[in-house]
C-alpha cells in the first residue's frame, strides 16, 4: 500500500484525512484505487486525456511524475505520494 498525502483543497473527499493509503502497481491504478475509495478524486488529478493535470503535481518517493512515467510511473510496495496543487503568482 502506498502512502498518499492529501492536499487542504482535496481533504473534503477523504473525510479530513491528510494522508490515506492506496494501492496499485502503476500511478494510474492508484488513481482508481483513489477513486474507488473517495469518489471525485480522479476528475481532481486527471484531465479527460488520461494525463495529469496541469495545475495538479504527483510526486512518487519525491520524483515529479512528469519526469517519469506520468501515469504509468510503476509504484513500489511503499511507494510515498504527494499531490500538490500548483501555485501561481506573479
Amino acid at each position: 500500500m502506498a502512502k498518499v498525502r492529501i492536499p487542504a483543497p482535496l481533504r473534503k473527499l477523504t473525510g479530513d484525512q491528510r494522508v490515506v493509503q492506496a494501492s496499485g502497481t502503476t500511478l494510474v491504478d492508484l488513481v482508481e484505487d483513489l477513486e474507488r475509495r473517495f469518489p471525485g478524486m480522479r476528475a481532481r488529478l486527471v484531465d479527460g486525456d488520461g494525463r495529469v493535470h496541469s495545475f495538479v503535481n504527483i510526486f512518487v518517493d519525491d520524483q515529479d511524475v512528469r519526469f517519469l512515467q506520468g501515469l504509468a510511473t510503476p509504484l513500489g510496495e511503499e511507494a510515498e505520494v504527494a499531490i500538490i496543487p500548483a501555485m501561481a503568482g506573479g
